[in-house]
């Protein structure tokens, strides 16, 4: 799954953007999933699964790498191949304008353009017709609310999405709670901003064609 979206990056990248690293782990997880490279292993872990799926990325190909023995979410997102991974996926969002210094936080002009996306690419109704492309934006736009709907099984019993999915108001990529939401620590939030506003007032988005997304 090498290739990016119609916003012009890759879901990782969208998800890095809204959610930071732990939503740029999740969706990475969600890919491998969806071709059937990892699997779920013993108390919430994963673990590579069969050959190497042909095409990755080389952010999903580092975390596939590091899942060679089993691993939680959380413990990937701290592992040190995962986060050189994370620096170097922000270096062109960087130079884009869409993290600014001394932190490479996303800048206030990144959040609107994320909460844009979010507008035009509404949570899915239902997993029916989903590509698995579909199925990786609504993730990374979307966070526990699309893995609770699109992949229940997979996101619970590996820990990517709390019980309860998300909260009424806003986006939560909660890797089962243990990070705090990436949103909450922009200073300078932008006003009326409500992260996953609009999202029970549209119809799916998603594309025709049949794709991974509808299964778990």
């Amino acid at each position: 799954m090498d290739g990016g979206t119609d916003i012009g990056w890759e879901p990782h990248q969208i998800a890095l953007l809204g959610g930071g690293p732990p939503a740029a782990v999740t969706v990475a997880l969600v890919a491998l999933h969806l071709l059937g490279a990892v699997e779920n292993g013993p108390r919430r872990t994963l673990i590579a699964a069969g050959p190497e799926p042909e095409g990755l990325g080389p952010f999903e190909g580092t975390v596939l790498d590091c899942l060679h023995e089993p691993l939680t979410a959380r413990e990937l997102v701290r592992h040190p191949d995962v986060r050189l991974a994370v620096a170097l996926a922000r270096i062109p969002l960087a130079e884009d304008g869409l993290l600014g210094s001394p932190w490479l936080r996303p800048t206030r002009g990144a959040r609107r353009r994320v909460e844009l996306w979010r507008q035009r690419h509404p949570l899915p109704t239902a997993r029916h017709g989903l590509t698995d492309e579909d199925t990786l934006l609504a993730v990374a736009l979307h966070g526990d609310a699309a893995l609770c709907l699109l992949l229940p099984r997979f996101a619970l019993r590996t820990g990517l999405a709390a019980p309860d999915g998300a909260p009424a108001e806003g986006v939560r990529f909660s890797l089962g709670r243990r990070f705090p939401r990436w949103r909450d620590e922009y200073e300078d939030p932008v006003p009326g901003d409500r992260g996953g506003a609009g999202h029970g007032d549209h119809v799916s988005g998603g594309g025709s064609g049949g794709g991974g997304g509808g299964t778990d």
